[in-house]
């Protein structure tokens, strides 16, 4: 493998990591800034709160768009071998 090659393939693995990674912490990021702004209009300050929240928040993006994650990370898995098959 030359270098272009190696380049590419850190490139597009850093691509993968964001696509999967982003609409969790996008999504759990949107429900801690909501949740803080409530509790700091009502006075609550309990830490499970946004624990909980955030957590199934996570969980419904892996129920709603897991089978899409496990198919991108699927898909470059096979790209990878089919790279080391090559060699």
């Amino acid at each position: 493998m030359n270098i272009d090659q190696v380049t590419e393939v850190v490139r597009e693995g850093v691509w993968v990591a964001l696509k999967l990674g982003g609409p969790m912490l996008i999504l759990s990021m949107m429900v801690g800034v909501f949740i803080a702004i409530f509790q700091a209009v009502t006075q609550i300050h309990e830490q499970t709160l946004s624990f909980i929240l955030k957590l199934t928040v996570v969980i419904l993006v892996l129920l709603v768009g897991g089978g899409w994650m496990m198919e991108t990370l699927l898909e470059y898995a096979r790209k990878l071998f089919a790279l080391m098959a090559m060699r």
